[in-house]
């Protein structure tokens, strides 16, 4: 997303010590942040706080993409694809 843990860490309010290292342990999954800061994290990125749970490259770009339809475009989008 061009910016570095860190720097993610302390936008969120971390500090500047400790925020690569605890970015890091998130990633690597060693600790799991609660929901508000999964939230916050997904509000700095852009992205929907489900992204972090995708298994792979093309879901989490699909739901980046989902996320930006209307409602009324993702129905459109169901019923199409549903036949």
């Amino acid at each position: 997303m061009g910016i570095s843990q860190k720097q993610l860490g302390i936008q969120l309010g971390m500090e500047p010590g400790t925020a690569s290292a605890r970015m890091n342990h998130y990633e690597k999954g060693k600790h799991t942040p609660d929901y508000a800061t999964l939230k916050a994290m997904a509000d700095e990125l852009g992205v929907p706080v489900a992204y972090f749970f995708c298994e792979s490259e093309s879901t989490a770009e699909l739901l980046c993409l989902l996320e930006k339809m209307s409602e009324d475009e993702k129905a459109q989008l169901v019923k199409q694809i549903k036949g």
